[in-house]
């Protein structure tokens, strides 16, 4: 009698295969996303070490109040100002693209502008100068009002200043970014209808804040 044969079925290692091989490429892309980001830090770093980056400095060094009236909720206005832009920087320039500037009371946009864009150099320092003046309706209630006709006593004012910016930076001859930062200039202004402050009031300088982000 012929002796009987086991058949034994071969195994299959394919799905094995799918996940060593999976696995694998997925090891290699980490590797590589580590890499880029490491070299992308080195490089930010060197960046850094070689530019010694500082913020810009804004500062209202000077403004003049010659009419605020308000009458029947209509706050009748004209004042000027001027804002110091300290580049404090060695190796980078700004670019200003787009500067809105904006006139705020007690919360209350008054009138916004936008002034003529322009570059800044290294170390330098650089004036913007803005005119506000029309009418704006002004609804004033409570601590607002209270604070209105004190400061309508005193003959001095409390305002904001706002600038929306648009700037590129300049590492030697690079151009990079599109950054928006936010300044928020707050100052008090004496009210003066001839050219001369308020007996006892003189404008002081005042500096801003800024959010770059």
């Amino acid at each position: 009698m012929a002796g009987k044969h086991t058949y034994h079925r071969p195994e299959h290692h394919h799905n094995h295969c799918r996940c060593s091989c999976g696995g694998g490429r997925f090891i290699t892309f980490l590797k590589i996303l580590i890499a880029i980001i490491i070299v992308v830090g080195l490089a930010v770093l060197i960046l850094w070490l070689i530019f010694r980056p500082n913020k810009v400095k804004f500062n209202v060094t000077d403004a003049k109040l010659t009419q605020f009236n308000l009458i029947d909720n209509q706050l009748h206005f004209n004042f000027a100002l001027n804002v110091t832009v300290r580049n404090p920087n060695k190796r980078i320039g700004v670019y200003y693209d787009t500067i809105e500037s904006s006139a705020i009371y007690k919360n209350q946009r008054l009138q916004t502008q936008w002034l003529p864009p322009f570059y800044q150099g290294y170390k330098t320092t650089a004036v913007i100068s803005c005119v506000f003046s029309g009418q704006q309706l002004l609804l004033l209630a409570g601590q607002g009002l209270t604070e209105f006709n004190a400061e309508r006593v005193a003959g001095v004012y409390e305002m904001n200043m706002e600038l929306n910016l648009r700037i590129r930076l300049k590492f030697g001859a690079v151009r990079v970014g599109k950054f928006k930062p936010k300044v928020n200039c707050e100052f008090k202004v004496p009210l003066s209808s001839d050219g001369s402050s308020v007996v006892g009031s003189v404008f002081e300088s005042t500096g801003c804040d800024i959010d770059y982000w």
